[in-house]
Formats: C-alpha cells, structure tokens, sequence
C-alpha cells in the first residue's frame, strides 16, 4: 500500500484568464476546485490511474471539511486528523501565453499534540512492506525534523519511506533519516548541496552526495526536460518531445505517482514517471491525468547522455 503524508494541505483553487493586469478587474474563463497539496497530489494520481493509497491529511475548518469530503468522493481512503485551525487555500493563475502565478496561504499552526496525532495515524497505517510518502511544506509550529521522525516510525513498520520536500525539512532527512528516495527538482537539489547544477554530470555528482549520506534513490524532476534516477551505480534519464503545457501544477507530483506506481526495472519506473509527468501538464490546474491519457511511447530511456550535457539541452 501507498500511504501520503500531506503536512500542510490546500484547497487549490485554479482560474484560466487571457491575461493578469495587476491593480485590476481580472475575469477568469474558467475555475477549477481540487484538494491540494504534494502528498495528496499523488493519492489523487494514483486513484486516478486506478493505483489504490490512502491518504493522511491534518483538517480544520470549513476547508478542511470541504477537503474530506473532495478526497472521499474520489474514492479515496482518508484518514483526517482534525486540527484546531483552518486548513488552507492556494490560488493558481493561469494565462493563455503559459506563465503560471501561484498564490500559497502560510497554512494553520499544528501544536505538538497535533503533530503526534499525524504521527499516530502513521503508526496505525503503514505495514511491512508499505510505502510511506511524505510530501510538501511544513505547517507552523513543526520543526525541520518533521520527516525525521517520520523516517523513525516508518522503519520501525519495516516500510520505505519517500520524500518530496525541499530546504531545511529535505536536508535534515537527508541528514538523519536514510529515506528510500528523495524526489527534488534540480533547484532543490543545488540547494541541498549548496551549488547551482546546470549539466547532467553535476545533477549526478550532486544526488552521489545525498546517496552517500544513507538516500537509497534520488529521483531529480527537471520540467520539461524529463528526469534523472541516480542510484549508488547507477544513473538513468528519461524524457519526451516538446510539449505545450496547460497546467504545470502538480506536474511532479504525477512523475512521483508515476514511479511508484509500477513495480519492474529502474527503465520502466522511470518511464511511467516521465510519462505521468507529461500527461499532467497537459490538463487544467492540478487535474490528475487517467491512465489512458498516459503515453509511455513517447518517452525515451537512456543510459548513455554525456555527462557534460546542460539541463537545457535534454
């Protein structure tokens, strides 16, 4: 089983418009309303595609009840754990020429007892054998080691645990938790190791050092020029034609789905991954792509990229 941790969920709100005039009337031509947030965008996904998870979400408020009931009518499992704030609303905005704004609310404060309550719920959850992922920003009131100690509770269930996180949450697990795999983009992934990475060779090098610090995988998200999956030996890209996106929400939230959604050869699970990222850009805000709008044939698969190559030339 898949289980998500979703720290700090959203309602996402999305609206199509020609084009933003700032300081004015702006008329949207159409609204999108999804629950959001990292970890609940790959449940969605998964569900979608027809890959069963369960979803662990901290709820508040009218919101938080909106997104209960969202989750559920997708037929997901969901396990609230109700908090005393209110659960939180992002704004996406997107215009016609491509440029997407997004507008994300600092979320609730979760206290300690409500920070152990999400805890608790993956104590009851997670099996041998399961997958733990734990995804996005941490509400305030948590400290960095957040995924820490969600790597203690998962380990000791004998599950894996993945992580998609960025600054000082992703670099404490890194640190201290020996995740499975750790999904970053290439930014985040700079940042961790402190260096801009612009050429194939510096992303590898780069995802060598967290690997060497105990991360079994690190799977680097690069937009629209596909993927890296570097293990200790190995390294993989993946990638497709140009494409002209509608949505580039929650597009790495489908490579991540993508890749644990099949079991097989590092080729073929970074082949969905790709492909699952591909088909969620081109949908509205953060709509989660079917199974068959999903197109493997379209990704290729190499072994062989120079090292030298910049990102920009995949």
């Amino acid at each position: 089983m898949i289980i998500t941790v979703t720290p700090n969920p959203s309602i996402d709100r999305a609206l199509d418009l020609n084009r933003i005039e700032l300081g004015q009337v702006n008329r949207a031509d159409s609204a999108h309303l999804d629950a959001g947030g990292k970890g609940i965008n790959v449940s969605r996904v998964l569900q979608s595609a027809g890959v069963n998870s369960e979803a662990i979400v901290p709820v508040g408020g009218p919101d938080g009840r909106l997104m209960v009931d969202l989750l559920t009518e997708l037929g997901l499992v969901v396990h609230p754990v109700a908090i005393s704030g209110e659960t939180r609303s992002n704004i996406t905005l997107q215009e016609a020429h491509g440029a997407t704004t997004k507008i994300n609310a600092p979320g609730p404060t979760l206290d300690t007892a409500e920070q152990e309550a999400v805890f608790d719920a993956v104590r009851k959850s997670a099996r041998s054998g399961d997958t733990v992922v734990g995804a996005g920003s941490l509400p305030r009131g948590a400290d960095p080691d957040f995924y820490v100690k969600l790597a203690k509770i998962t380990r000791k269930a004998e599950a894996e645990l993945v992580v998609d996180a960025s600054g000082a949450p992703l670099r404490e697990v890194v640190k201290r938790g020996s995740p499975t795999l750790i999904k970053p983009n290439e930014e985040e992934l700079g940042e961790l190791v402190g260096r801009e990475l612009t050429t194939v060779g510096e992303v590898v090098s780069a995802a060598r050092e967290v690997i060497a610090m105990g991360t079994t995988q690190v799977l680097v998200s690069l937009g629209a020029h596909g993927a890296l999956l570097v293990d200790a030996d190995h390294s993989v890209w993946a990638g497709g034609p140009a494409l002209i996106p509608a949505s580039t929400v929650g597009a790495g939230d489908s490579t991540l789905a993508g890749y644990l959604a099949v079991q097989g050869t590092t080729h073929e699970r970074l082949r969905h991954a790709v492909a699952w990222g591909r088909a969620a850009v081109m949908l509205p805000g953060t709509a989660a792509p079917a199974r068959d709008q999903i197109d493997l044939e379209s990704v290729s698969v190499r072994t062989d990229v120079p090292m030298t190559t910049p990102l920009k030339d995949l």
